[in-house]
């Protein structure tokens, strides 16, 4: 596929087609209490994966509700002292893998930790262990749709702050050093690391990749791509919702949470990637609070983006950060 979006000179202009609702900052501080009042109840439990260099624990932690969530922490085996931290995201569809997969991070002399996203990781990779206990109406089949009648019960209402608690889980750890947390992600990773930055003030640096979750207006009716597709399957059927549909939307728009954030950031996209399209990732960047972001644009790229090239420079670019 070649390029279908706006040329590049305007992408670098654009700004997103909505604001966000007035009581975004209250919901969103009234959601957090909420996760709160449940004890974090965090579990660190050793694994044997047979690897040298690494030691990796089974993490279980509170998120949403109260409601378990998994994890990995991965050490670079003999740390000693706190380390400095990336907590990363995963892709739609997937889940935390395996126990030895995702050495890079932990390769470079950081705490890794990757969260589970609940009720997914049947859709590619090593799998997920997570489920998402909470019911809905009728939704498109995936995870777009569900509880979209209201933000109170949307379904990246719990992932989002499943992710919050993730970043306090991984911080209570005595080898993490919560001073220096990064948290990072590729497509719905890094649109939910996106979220994170905006929610939690204290980061050092945030680094979402191809970002999904973003300017839900333009994306839904720019791309014909799932997973954005399955919000317009939806309208399909239920015919004069679109209004109400883009007012729960609005209150998990990337774009919004951006604007939030308080920490140096890394942003890549792909000028061919159809799954995310390049404006609402410029969109979520050029609305980024912090004045120190960089955006990596891949220009022959579809929703791959940079790939290694793009962990490369990642690796390059936290150096500076932790």
């Amino acid at each position: 596929m070649a390029r279908f979006d706006l040329p590049l000179d305007e992408l670098r202009a654009y700004r997103g087609e909505s604001g966000p609702p007035g009581d975004f900052d209250v919901f969103w501080a009234k959601t957090l209490q909420e996760a709160r009042e449940h004890e974090l109840d965090v579990r660190f439990e050793p694994v044997d994966t047979g690897l040298t260099t690494v030691r990796v624990f089974d993490v279980t932690f509170r998120g949403f509700g109260g409601h378990p969530v998994k994890g990995w922490l991965r050490l670079p085996a003999g740390a000693a002292e706190p380390l400095p931290l990336v907590v990363e995201f995963v892709g739609y569809g997937g889940g935390r893998g395996l126990a030895h997969e995702q050495l890079l991070w932990a390769s470079t002399g950081r705490a890794h930790f990757v969260m589970d996203t609940r009720g997914q990781g049947s859709a590619w990779g090593g799998g997920g262990g997570t489920a998402d206990p909470v019911g809905a109406a009728p939704a498109f089949p995936g995870f777009m749709t569900r509880g979209i009648d209201s933000p109170e019960d949307y379904y990246y209402r719990r992932v989002f702050t499943d992710a919050v608690r993730a970043v306090e889980a991984a911080r209570s750890h005595p080898l993490t050093d919560a001073s220096r947390t990064v948290v990072t992600g590729a497509s719905q990773g890094g649109g939910i690391a996106i979220a994170v930055g905006g929610l939690l003030p204290d980061l050092v640096a945030v680094a979402p990749d191809v970002p999904f979750l973003c300017d839900f207006p333009r994306a839904v009716s720019l791309t014909d791509s799932h997973p954005y597709r399955e919000i317009a399957l939806f309208l399909k059927t239920h015919r004069g919702r679109g209004a109400d549909v883009l007012r729960t939307l609005s209150y998990f728009d990337a774009v919004h949470f951006a604007s939030r954030g308080r920490a140096p950031a890394l942003f890549s996209t792909a000028l061919e990637d159809q799954t995310c399209p390049p404006s609402t990732v410029f969109a979520a960047f050029n609305a980024w609070g912090h004045e120190d972001k960089a955006i990596e644009v891949y220009e022959f790229n579809q929703h791959e983006g940079g790939g290694p090239f793009q962990e490369e420079r990642k690796v390059r670019w936290l150096r500076s950060y932790a």
